[in-house]
């Protein structure tokens, strides 16, 4: 079985960062693209960033300059620095990752997701 574990989300004010974090745990052979997805209320999930296992990084228009995912191959491990937060970044976080489990299985796995409340 394989899980992601998110953690950094909360309560701040405009202006102001938090870091996502989020591991993957389990047995699998391999992760591939790691990536943060955002649901605001009302809205459907989309994509905030992602970054492949070689480091190329693609972020959605809004967030550039001011978000930077980074991840950690030896730990299956991704993060996602957040800075000048503005209330339109509010929403769920869900952490997501391609996996590779024997016998060449793949799917797409996503995390419980986290809440980032952004205040005015």
């Amino acid at each position: 079985q394989v899980q992601l574990v998110e953690s950094g989300g909360g309560l701040v004010q405009a202006g102001g960062s938090l870091r996502l974090s989020c591991t993957a745990s389990g047995s699998f052979v391999s992760i591939s693209d790691m990536g943060w997805n955002r649901q605001a209320p009302g809205k459907e999930r989309a994509l905030v960033a992602r970054i492949s296992r070689s480091g190329n990084r693609n972020y959605t228009d809004s967030v550039k300059g001011r978000f930077a995912i980074s991840r950690d191959n030896a730990k299956n491990a991704v993060y996602l620095p957040m800075n000048s937060l503005k209330p339109e970044d509010a929403g769920v976080y869900y952490c997501n990752s391609g996996v590779t489990l024997r016998m060449g299985v793949r799917f797409w796995k996503w995390g419980q997701g986290t809440q980032v409340t952004v205040s005015s």
